[in-house]
């Protein structure tokens, strides 16, 4: 398989497919991002529990890196030891419940938030919003400085979030950061395998 540098990473929002979730699912594990994080914030725990069980052999199918989100616990559970947190979970965490984890990521809003979850022991952190997008409405987005500034104050890897798409990867990937995430395009394009070749052509 060819590996890329600039990690391109699917966040998962059921509610934006317009087709089965699973199906939806499975077409972007069999696409192979770089990664993906099951997020689906809007679940209790319980709900996500069932959730990450029903959709696990489709990750382990295709042997695509797959990050729980949020419940660290269920995570250990269902034996995944990538997780990604919010700032304030991260900050509430136990040692020895975050030592199992093989990655921990986290997601930031400021250049304090990100030297904060670096010292927590984040592998890598999300920033954004970085571009306009649906998923912020009547929120400006932070912009590429904001981004840029970021990266250069921590020392682990910065994967831009936000409104990120063909047009605008490039800048994502010219200005430094490790990656990015995107969430509507993997969920609402029409070929997922077609999509994901025109982002990673587009940072070339």
């Amino acid at each position: 398989m060819i590996i890329f540098m600039f990690k391109i990473i699917c966040i998962t929002n059921r509610k934006l497919c317009a087709e089965s979730y699973v199906s939806r699912l499975e077409k972007i594990a069999q696409a192979c991002p770089d990664g993906i994080i099951l997020r689906e914030k809007d679940l209790d725990e319980n709900e996500y529990y069932i959730l990450a069980s029903e959709t696990a052999d489709i990750f382990r199918k295709y042997s695509v890196e797959f990050i729980m989100h949020n419940f660290t616990e269920t995570a250990l559970r269902l034996k995944y030891d990538k997780i990604h947190l919010p700032l304030s979970v991260l900050r509430e965490s136990r040692t020895d419940i975050l030592q199992h984890f093989s990655v921990i990521g986290c997601s930031c809003h400021s250049i304090d938030e990100a030297k904060e979850a670096e010292r927590l022991g984040a592998a890598y952190i999300t920033a954004g919003h970085i571009f306009a997008t649906d998923c912020k409405p009547g929120l400006a987005p932070r912009g590429i400085e904001f981004l840029r500034n970021i990266c250069k104050e921590v020392s682990i890897p910065v994967y831009a979030v936000g409104g990120i798409c063909i047009s605008n990867i490039k800048t994502i990937s010219d200005i430094g950061a490790a990656g990015c995430c995107i969430m509507s395009g993997f969920m609402q394009c029409d070929n997922v395998n077609e999509y994901l070749t025109k982002l990673r052509e587009a940072v070339k």
